[in-house]
């Protein structure tokens, strides 16, 4: 009995020693500090192909305001608001009592220096058939006959040139459309008095069979091209209909203001369904030719000074500056000294400094 009791209190002290070396171990391990691995991804190049929304404006093709160019009264107007009018065709006639003067008082001008014109022309030729015969006129008076020929010439110019800008003018009486299109603005009334400076135009015609839709382009995305130099935009006054449009050109110049581009897009519209003036909700396939590098927005570092990435090659960071361009639907287009298969730290900070030694977990 006192043997077995012996052999209990040696199983029992061997069982607390195990139990004290088991929790010094265990503690041991718990002191031993942990790495943390740090998540990474690797760089790859992509093609930038992303549909934007911008707004628009729909513009007439050509649009003209006609003013009065010389003083007189509106005699009879032929059109009005929503009038469709050729080109060539007149608009409007006034009336100016002076002007009819005037074209009288150039036209009887003409006739009577075209008689002398006429005259000293006549005296000349006889003069030059009598100086063939010896001794019966004089060389003076030959030379005078010949300069008064030519004086009455150039009387007879100027007052041909003086009656044709007359006329001319009188012309401008009678005004025309310069182009095909709508009369969209009449100011105007018979009997007004019309030709002062500063006043509103007569009338305003607009070419509404094709329009230009116009859109401030971005700088960031004017280095890039356009799918197929097309555009589609909806009108939110015509709900459930679909436009299209073809690149037509570029202002090739950033507005300083907005830092925008202008581009231009031709729009059909022979069954003028749409209004110039109106506002157009526009969606562009934008591409860049060549590829590009695309990450997380999470990879990319923002500071006061400039932004960056983190870059790992051989478990030692450095910071790459970089450049952001378009962003994409979850990431966002940069540019700097990267390659692609490079390794870029997925979520940076300013904290994670260049020359840290990293364990690295590559992110799929």
């Amino acid at each position: 009995m006192k043997g077995l009791k012996t052999i209990v209190a040696l199983v029992f002290i061997t069982s607390i020693a195990a139990c004290n070396q088991q929790s010094k171990q265990s503690s041991k391990d718990t002191a031993k500090p942990k790495v943390d691995s740090t998540a990474v991804f690797i760089l790859q190049t992509a093609s930038l192909d992303k549909t934007v929304s911008l707004p628009g404006e729909l513009l007439p093709n050509e649009k003209v305001q006609i003013y009065g160019k010389v003083n007189g009264y509106v005699k009879k107007i032929f059109v009005d608001i929503g009038s469709a009018v050729k080109q060539g065709q007149v608009i409007a006639i006034l009336d100016a009592p002076e002007m009819q003067s005037k074209i009288a008082e150039s036209k009887q001008r003409l006739a009577s220096v075209k008689a002398k014109s006429i005259s000293s022309n006549d005296v000349f030729k006889r003069l030059s058939e009598a100086s063939k015969s010896d001794g019966v006129i004089a060389p003076t008076d030959l030379e005078k006959a010949k300069n008064q020929v030519a004086s009455d010439d150039a009387l007879l110019q100027a007052a041909q040139s003086e009656l044709s800008s007359v006329q001319q003018t009188a012309g401008y009486l009678t005004l025309r459309a310069p182009f095909s299109g709508t009369v969209t603005k009449r100011n105007v009334d018979a009997g007004a008095y019309v030709g002062k400076a500063g006043e509103m135009p007569l009338f305003e015609i607009e070419d509404n069979s094709s329009l230009r839709l116009r859109i401030s382009i971005p700088e960031a995305m004017t280095g890039t091209k356009v799918k197929d130099e097309k555009v589609q935009f909806t009108i939110k006054a015509i709900p459930g209909k679909k436009y299209e449009g073809k690149l037509s050109r570029k202002s090739g110049s950033l507005d300083v203001n907005t830092r925008s581009e202008v581009w231009e897009f031709v729009i059909n519209n022979s069954d003028h369904s749409l209004k110039a003036g109106m506002f157009a909700d526009c969606k562009i396939n934008i591409q860049r030719e060549g590829k590009s590098f695309f990450v997380p927005f999470s990879a990319v570092v923002t500071t006061l000074e400039k932004k960056f990435v983190i870059k790992v090659q051989d478990n030692i960071t450095s910071w790459v500056d970089v450049g952001q361009g378009i962003n994409a639907t979850d990431k966002a287009e940069i540019f700097g000294k990267l390659n692609e298969g490079d390794t870029l730290v997925l979520k940076g900070n300013e904290e994670l400094k260049a020359d840290t030694k990293l364990v690295v977990k590559i992110i799929k």
